[in-house]
């Protein structure tokens, strides 16, 4: 994620394998079963898996293939068949439903849920493109419906908003209003307000198909300068579906520092009126454009100092939500052991059921099966989230996944370890 330079980068990732070392197993979860973790996959599979992380471990390899790839794609150079074979099989579950369906099954084999998400992005599409992509969030939740794993979906603002609408509205709402639910429309033109009823009228539809089907709707985090309207309407949506069990979900990211004081002060709106508190918890995804922003505008960064502060608040979050865990419906979203294990922990403390209705816990396709598999054979309620779309579409998605696994400290040597030890270990069996 970029918190640190090289040689503080290097620091964390000695912690991290101290920390790593000094997790004993709990309830016969052990994040270092390698055979578990990758008994879905293929030796082939494993061995590309493999060479992918291997590439990822070259920083200036990544920077000029994020750079290169989206503007290749654009240009019809013939590199889709490339892409396909490497990073999307990798972190995506197929272009359409019917090609990810297969990867959902075979993960189901091993009791692994599917978090959908069709994994098209924000962009100027318009009003029609706009209630496009309306349509197909709902076309994936009718699909959910209709397999026995795939108890969640998840969909971004940005796909059903204009950007322009909702970074206006933040501009113009108080410091309250994303937890208490209010929208200030004030500030905004008869059309804008018109508009802005759509969106409100788009989610609205989503959520009472998901609603009626019985699966869960993850609404992703934002940037920050237009976070308070996605707050406050998916608040709104919580208070009207989430009643007597959660359907919708807010995405908290601790890597902020306000984000730990919003989730107490949501817990505190949805205790007061009544309803449930759906709470994906994740540390966080647009950290270098945030601190340029923050930069550049001169005003303060929003984003943690330092990485330990981010995993401080992010255990604390965890620590929050089971603590309160009858009106808070919990998910763990997270490649990080220490806190994996520390919810498990604080659930067998409480004893609490591993599979408590409110508990979930989730990590990315293509990255940390030795967390997921091992959660799973543990018995957590654990989900995959998987993303699905035409190439060119989630190239977005696939650069940041390429980016992350290039900066954050020790992930690609961490997963590439796993992958080694179970080749080795598939080798001498």
């Amino acid at each position: 994620m970029g918190y640190f330079h090289a040689s503080t980068k290097q620091r964390i990732s000695l912690i991290l394998r101290i920390q790593q070392q000094h997790m004993d197993p709990v309830q016969g979860i052990s994040f270092d079963n390698t055979e578990n973790a990758f008994a879905y996959k293929s030796d082939k599979s494993l061995r590309k898996a493999n060479f992918l992380f291997s590439s990822m471990g070259f920083g200036w390899l990544v920077n000029l293939g994020t750079r290169l790839t989206p503007w290749a794609i654009k240009s019809g150079l013939p590199i889709r068949g490339l892409i396909r074979n490497t990073i999307f099989e990798q972190f995506v579950g197929g272009e359409t439903l019917p090609e990810t369906a297969s990867v959902a099954r075979k993960l189901g084999e091993y009791n692994v849920n599917v978090i959908l998400d069709y994994g098209v992005e924000g962009g100027d599409y318009g009003e029609q493109g706009l209630d496009h992509a309306c349509d197909e969030f709902i076309r994936v939740i009718d699909y959910a419906a209709s397999q026995p794993n795939i108890p969640f979906m998840s969909i971004k603002m940005t796909g059903i908003a204009r950007f322009g609408l909702l970074e206006k509205l933040d501009a113009a709402a108080t410091a309250k209003s994303g937890f208490e639910g209010k929208v200030h429309t004030e500030i905004l033109s008869a059309e804008e307000r018109a508009e802005w009823d759509r969106v409100v009228a788009r989610l609205n539809k989503i959520c009472a198909d998901a609603a009626a089907k019985k699966i869960g709707v993850l609404i992703d985090a934002e940037e920050t300068w237009i976070q308070d309207p996605v707050d406050a309407l998916t608040m709104q949506m919580m208070e009207q579906y989430n009643k007597e069990t959660a359907i919708v979900f807010n995405t908290v990211q601790l890597y902020r520092h306000d984000r730990l004081q919003f989730l107490k002060d949501s817990y505190q709106t949805a205790e007061r009126k009544g309803f449930i508190l759906g709470a994906k918890l994740v540390r966080g995804a647009y950290m270098e454009k945030e601190r340029k922003r923050a930069d550049e505008l001169k005003y303060i960064d929003p984003i943690q100092p330092n990485k330990e502060a981010t995993d401080r608040d992010y255990n604390a979050g965890v620590a929050f939500c089971i603590d309160h865990i009858e009106r808070i419906s919990l998910i763990v979203a997270s490649h990080n052991e220490f806190s994996n294990l520390q919810a498990v922990r604080l659930l067998q403390t409480k004893r609490l059921s591993l599979s408590h209705p409110h508990i979930h816990f989730s990590q990315l396709y293509g990255m940390s099966d030795n967390i997921t598999f091992n959660l799973a054979k543990g018995g957590c309620a654990v989900s995959k989230y998987l993303p699905f779309g035409p190439i060119g579409d989630v190239i977005p998605y696939l650069m940041r996944r390429a980016q992350e696994n290039s900066s954050v400290a020790g992930q690609t040597g961490r997963e590439l370890g796993l992958i080694k030890k179970e080749l080795k270990r598939r080798a001498k069996v």
